[in-house]
């Protein structure tokens, strides 16, 4: 389907239109809105920021102008747009106060606060792998299956099980230890 095509069918709201849309984009839109929110939000703040994308093209077409530039151009404004505004609203509500940070300190708590930041840093990389690569991790390393259980499942051999695994662990090592 052409852009032209695309943005006649979202405007005399066609689904298949938007359906082609977000086949089209959404691989392209999820790292957009996954940089901004990488270290305050969650997956789902990211889902949330993607699908806001789509349904504010679907409920108003008419706001995309293809004088102005390609819809893929637009999308990833728009993502960018909508990410940047999430990402202000969750650091708002993130802040603690000074006084509480050291009651924090004092009750023991300031170990765990950064345990949870950890498991929470792990569980978004974990997230940002590919869902094969995830998959395989977590088969892995959280239901504890074998590399050969893993590949029979899969439909993989057990050196693409092994080599999958290798990677995951190195993109893993990569983001975390920003």
């Amino acid at each position: 389907m052409t852009e032209e095509a695309i943005l006649l069918g979202l405007r005399a709201r066609e689904e298949k239109a938007i359906q082609e849309v977000i086949v089209q984009y959404s691989r392209l839109l999820w790292p957009i809105a996954q940089a901004v929110l990488s270290h305050t939000g969650s997956v789902q703040d990211v889902e949330e920021c993607v699908a806001d994308v789509f349904i504010q093209l679907w409920q108003t077409p008419e706001a995309f102008d293809p004088q102005k530039g390609s819809l893929k151009s637009w999308l990833c404004m728009v993502a960018r747009s909508r990410a940047v505004d999430r990402y202000r609203v969750l650091s708002r509500h993130a802040t603690v106060p000074l006084d509480g940070a050291m009651l924090a300190t004092r009750m023991g708590l300031q170990e765990a606060l950064e345990r949870e930041e950890s498991r929470c840093r792990l569980r978004q990389a974990v997230d940002g792998l590919e869902s094969l690569e995830r998959e395989i991790l977590l088969r892995r390393y959280y239901y504890e299956q074998k590399p050969r259980q893993i590949a029979l499942a899969l439909g993989l051999t057990a050196k693409q099980v092994d080599n999958a695994l290798y990677r995951s662990k190195q993109k893993l090592k990569k983001v975390l230890t920003r």
